[in-house]
């Protein structure tokens, strides 16, 4: 007689019903509240942030850890998948091609330097130091363009397991979380004037949330540029997901279908074009403020909850045991992004 099972394996796919999803997206609302709660009381920590490391702690504490296991995860994984391009599509809305052009051809091109020598650079540091060649992907995409947003995007692009996406995003928020606290300390060593230490945290920092907190510490001229030449960084998500997804798209083996042959997989994906096209309304001044604003609160939670979705599959025994080359190669990706992001920022600001 078979054994008939009540409980489907979680996955980060969408389960059979929606009563499924309900107890993770319920922990993951609370955590996010959470999250803003203690940002806005401690303005310095991104919320975004919080979001990511609320999910650790989840994951791994004894009264939590079960729960985020157990009947929370299906919907922890649709967060973390589904919610998370929902997010990326809306961070377009931040993207004014305006402000973009505004920095100058001379500064586009460093920024776009910087970005291709971090993504080349970190992955042969990650290859180096014996990383599997999908996480030293989601790892060189994540340092070099918009942290977990970009690792979002790059897994979805490549059709990269859910459960691959989790390191990644673990090293970008922990160095985005130590650029923090350390690159502020640099600015009186380094005799960097406000302009030029805003570059340098766009240029170097991963997330937009961690630019924001890092440059504000200078003051409103610092934060100014550093946003503007961040979302320059993230404006390239498009065009990389687009190579990723050509490389994928010709590289894919066709595989048995109904046809015969297995669906190729799109060259550019819906939610990156939905991204481009967040881009366009920003940039064509067709959405009023109050639409804008709206759109960037949703923004946060989508990806708020995507991100706390990710951290609480994060067990920190086995990243202990086994992520020890990928910390190292991440502090080292870390040094060669900002070294590459001071000397752009030093000509962009000069």
């Amino acid at each position: 007689m078979p054994v008939r099972r009540s409980l489907p394996a979680p996955g980060p796919g969408i389960p059979g019903g929606a009563d499924r999803l309900l107890p993770g997206l319920a922990t993951a609302a609370v955590a996010l509240a959470a999250a803003f709660l203690i940002h806005g009381l401690v303005p310095a920590l991104p919320a975004m942030t919080l979001a990511v490391v609320l999910g650790v702690l989840a994951a791994n504490l004894p009264a939590t850890g079960v729960w985020t296991a157990g009947r929370a995860r299906p919907g922890l994984d649709f967060a973390g998948k589904h919610l998370m391009r929902g997010g990326i599509v809306l961070l377009g809305l931040k993207v004014s091609v305006m402000d973009v052009l505004g920095l100058g051809w001379l500064a586009l091109l460093l920024i776009a330097a910087v970005v291709a020598a971090g993504f080349g650079g970190t992955y042969l540091i990650s290859r180096l130091f014996r990383l599997p060649p999908v996480t030293s992907l989601l790892v060189a995409t994540g340092f070099s363009i918009c942290g977990a947003s970009a690792i979002g995007a790059m897994a979805a692009v490549r059709r990269i397991r859910h459960v691959d996406t989790v390191l990644p995003v673990a090293l970008v928020t922990l160095c985005g979380t130590l650029a923090i606290g350390v690159m502020p300390l640099l600015v009186h060593p380094l005799q960097l004037s406000a302009p030029v230490f805003g570059a340098w945290i766009g240029a170097s920092v991963h997330d937009v949330g961690q630019v924001v907190a890092t440059a504000q510490t200078a003051g409103t001229a610092a934060l100014g540029i550093a946003v503007v030449v961040k979302l320059t960084r993230v404006l390239l998500l498009a065009p990389v997901a687009a190579i990723a997804g050509a490389h994928q798209r010709l590289t894919a083996k066709p595989g048995p279908g109904a046809d015969g042959n297995a669906k190729l997989p799109p060259v550019v994906p819906l939610f990156v074009l939905g991204f481009v096209a967040m881009v366009g309304l920003r940039s064509a001044s067709w959405l009023p403020g109050g639409w804008l604003e709206a759109g960037a609160a949703v923004q946060d939670i989508l990806l708020g909850a995507a991100l706390f979705g990710l951290g609480s599959a994060v067990r920190i025994r086995l990243l202990l045991h086994t992520g020890g080359r990928a910390l190292l190669a991440a502090l080292v990706s870390w040094l060669l992004i900002a070294l590459l992001g001071l000397a752009a920022a030093l000509l962009i600001a000069a």
